[in-house]
């Protein structure tokens, strides 16, 4: 698909202050700026390996009512319900909340839906689940801050309820309408500039308040690891107290104490690789999200928990071969979507629903028909005249604002900016998708995909100084990408076809030449004219006991 290259610039004399002040290439000051990171301070805290603390928990809009709520339901030895969600930020975030609480001595229960027997979300029946166990106390994670009827119900059940979550609140005429519970812990409604987390941020920040009541309850990277699973999981922007728990996170993981991590990553054959945030969003996640798409995740919960490599090891290799499965069933409903919007065209908004297609694959099929087309999508499977799905979206462009104008619509839906779920009457789809595309069409004024180049340079350049300044800024993902950087008129010195499709280039400007990959790029070496621009990361290579600078193509086009 055609891309419109978009290169970002700030005043050069800025450029040229934050580069001598900070002690960084011009072309990193202009990467930071472009992250909002504007003055040499705020340079030095991003840069280096400890970017400052979390702020206080306590700071969080009902953390101390939830702490008081907590210490109450000890005193009087009730039994506590964890309430968590399917997916790796719902698992992550129970597991680090049930391990706390059973550390402070009470008796903890968890729950852990079934996407296909019990649907996203806190619900009625998981209250009277809860009442069933005799539980005094339900805690929910990942889910909760919609769910007004399973509110009343707890009610009238005589059960107190705490609501932890990140996900958007109902809107209403003087604020956010909220369900009835004793506390609710959201960062979106308010404290400290924490909006971003995840749910495995929120149980964070929990673990550290109750810390902060019994020093030493929790050592301060205990659960480092899966909140970092959890945020990376659940692209939040890696920028941040997120990318404070995400670069010392990756640390955690790397060490691999918690055996249910040292099972996943030799189920994922990552042997001493280095972990990264994109590393684990391909191999680690996948198997974590690969239970609630096909099967139970709850076993998920049992491995991030248990002490025992046994159970640690059958359990990440069930993951593996799930997510094998689910590999398999992804490909086959993203063909099938493909071909209906190749066979009657895109619109502003892609709609797609057929009966039969599994719940459990929806969203990654949603995600790629955006990435694919440009659009916002929403991808549904219709049952017994009920269209469930998801949606994903594209930069610009709320997605959960979008279906907030068409929830009259909607039997229900709820989701942040980026991705929400949805639920229809099959009788409104074509309502709906002619709504979802006047929505659309107002919201964003062109579909063209932008390729962001963060600075313009010379070839000369790209150094080992650069890279190493680069890989400081990690880690990348939401919110931080990792930065691309453009030339113009390089010289195409060597041009070929490499492995499965990539193309290989030397590119040289005057005295200076660098090799370059284009993973998955091969078809562009037709015709490839004499001087190329060039759109690219900056990496290091090491082969054959050498190392060398290597540019990573992301575009590349003739030169004007």
């Amino acid at each position: 698909m055609h891309r419109r290259w978009l290169v970002q610039r700030t005043n050069p004399e800025y450029i040229d202050y934050l580069s001598g002040a900070a002690g960084i290439t011009p072309a990193t000051a202009q990467v930071l700026i472009n992250r909002g990171v504007k003055t040499p301070e705020e340079v030095a805290l991003f840069r280096s390996q400890e970017p400052g603390g979390l702020s206080d928990p306590a700071a969080i809009d009902g953390m101390q009512a939830m702490v008081d709520a907590i210490i109450a339901a000890r005193r009087d030895a009730r039994r506590v319900f964890v309430h968590g969600d399917y997916d790796a930020d719902g698992v992550t975030s129970t597991s680090i909340l049930v391990t706390v609480l059973r550390r402070l001595g009470l008796e903890v229960h968890y729950k852990i839906p079934n996407r296909f027997r019990d649907g996203y979300g806190f619900h009625p029946a998981g209250v009277r689940e809860a009442q069933e166990l005799g539980a005094g106390l339900i805690i929910t994670t990942d889910c909760g801050i919609t769910s007004f009827e399973a509110a009343e119900e707890a009610l009238r059940a005589h059960i107190d309820l705490i609501i932890t979550d990140h996900h958007e609140p109902v809107a209403g005429p003087d604020g956010p309408r909220l369900p009835e519970a004793l506390a609710i812990v959201n960062p979106k409604l308010g404290g400290p500039p924490t909006d971003g987390l995840c749910a495995a941020g929120v149980a964070l920040k929990v673990a550290a308040a109750l810390n902060a009541l019994e020093p030493g309850l929790v050592p301060d990277d205990e659960f480092l690891d899966l909140a970092a699973l959890g945020t990376v999981a659940d692209s939040v922007p890696l920028t941040g107290e997120n990318r404070v728990i995400v670069k010392h996170g990756l640390v955690a993981l790397q060490e691999a104490r918690r055996p249910g991590v040292r099972a996943l990553k030799a189920a994922s054959s990552l042997g001493k690789r280095a972990i990264k945030a994109g590393l684990i969003s391909f191999t680690l996640i996948p198997r974590i999200n690969a239970a609630g798409r096909l099967a139970d995740a709850a076993e998920v919960v049992e491995m991030m928990m248990t002490e025992s490599e046994d159970t640690a090891r059958t359990i990440a290799r069930k993951l593996s071969d799930l997510n094998s499965e689910r590999q398999k069933i992804e490909e086959q409903v993203l063909k099938e979507a493909v071909a209906i919007i190749e066979a009657r065209g895109v619109g502003p908004s892609i709609v797609l629903r057929a009966e039969g297609w599994h719940e459990g694959v929806l969203g990654i099929v949603a995600s790629r028909m955006a990435d694919k087309y440009n659009r916002p999508a929403f991808v549904l499977s219709v049952t017994d005249g009920v269209a469930k799905g998801s949606a994903r979206s594209v930069q610009g462009f709320d997605i959960h604002a979008g279906l907030g104008s068409a929830s009259d619509r909607l039997l229900g839906y709820g989701g942040h900016k980026q991705a929400a779920g949805l639920r229809l009457n099959s009788s409104e789809l074509e309502a709906f998708a002619e709504e979802m595309d006047a929505i659309t069409e107002s919201a964003l004024e062109d579909f063209t995909p932008v390729l962001k180049i963060d600075a313009t340079v010379e070839l000369k350049e790209i150094s080992f100084g650069l890279v190493k300044e680069v890989a400081a800024l990690e880690p990348f993902g939401y919110g931080n990408p990792e930065p691309v950087f453009g030339s113009k008129s390089l010289e195409v010195v060597n041009a070929r076809v490499v492995g499965n499709n990539h193309l290989k280039l030397k590119l040289r400007q005057g005295n200076c030449a660098h090799d370059a990959i284009g993973w998955g790029m091969g078809e562009q070496s037709k015709d490839i004219p004499g001087l190329l621009d060039v759109a690219y990361t900056a990496t290091m290579n090491d082969w054959e006991g050498g190392r060398t600078v290597q540019l990573v193509l992301k575009g590349i086009r003739p030169s004007a």
